[in-house]
């Protein structure tokens, strides 16, 4: 992975909000220490840029309608400091639209983000999946996260994971009391998916010190709109052999499951 100079908010030890982010004006923000990424200290985290992008889509271009997909490709290292979020329409519809979204670091873009937004409809009388609802927070042990990984993000978070996990496979929730933007609220959905890419650092199947296992995406999809707070997840690990692997989570809320998550990972012996 490329190395970045670490330009986040506090880095230098100056003060810094209890936020991800600063606004500085209409598309750009400041990332403050926060969002510091557990790969690198020059980086930021996926989960809290996703979150970022995904709201301000939606602030931007409002609409009764809900999202249903948003996936997530990493075009490359996602800087610390300065950076914009470019927001337009790909499609719109009266019951169906697509939206692209991108961060961008002067020229070069990091992430590029597509968010499909369905119109509700009312299908209460056939709902149902075949997911098995997880333990609730209180029912599991506390993680101390930061003991796994390190980086400001993993620092805002307060976790907790079920006593069985093994390499590769757990049942964990994750909250953290800090919003997106410093004095701004988060959209609700956005407010729950500023946590999801924690998934491939929850149920770890090799030593990171070891292997290098980063996700170049995030798609998750959801069945119904979520409530933001606690943010569960039942994740199964897997690598091949030849370098692919995938990390693959039912995601819940407090009211119980409400869609998936995928990422793609590519997998690298440290000592190669």
């Amino acid at each position: 992975m490329p190395t970045t100079q670490n330009l986040h908010l506090g880095h230098a030890g100056e003060s810094y909000p209890d936020a991800f982010y600063v606004r500085r004006g209409e598309t750009e923000f400041l990332s403050t220490l926060h969002s510091q990424g557990a790969w690198q200290p020059g980086e930021q985290h996926l989960a809290a840029a996703a979150g970022l992008v995904l709201a301000e889509a939606e602030r931007r271009l409002p609409s009764d309608k809900l999202v249903s997909r948003v996936s997530f490709d990493v075009l490359g290292v996602i800087h610390s400091g300065p950076f914009v979020i470019d927001v337009r329409m790909l499609r719109p519809g009266r019951s169906i639209e697509l939206i692209e979204a991108r961060m961008r670091h002067g020229d070069q873009v990091s992430i590029q983000a597509r968010i499909w937004r369905l119109a509700a409809t009312d299908t209460a009388q056939v709902q149902g999946s075949e997911w098995t609802p997880l333990p609730p927070p209180d029912a599991l042990p506390a993680l101390t996260f930061s003991s796994i990984w390190s980086g400001g993000f993993i620092a805002s978070l307060e976790a907790r994971r079920s006593a069985d996990v093994r390499p590769g496979r757990g049942q964990s929730w994750i909250r953290t009391p800090y919003p997106l933007v410093d004095g701004e609220a988060d959209p609700p959905v956005a407010g729950f998916v500023k946590l999801v890419d924690t998934a491939n650092g929850l149920a770890v199947r090799a030593d990171p010190k070891a292997v290098f296992f980063a996700n170049v995406d995030l798609t998750i999809h959801f069945t119904r709109q979520p409530v933001a707070g606690w943010v569960g997840f039942d994740t199964r690990v897997s690598f091949g052999p030849t370098g692919l692997g995938e990390t693959f989570s039912v995601l819940s809320d407090v009211l119980g499951p409400v869609g998936t998550a995928a990422q793609s990972l590519t997998v690298r012996l440290r000592d190669r």
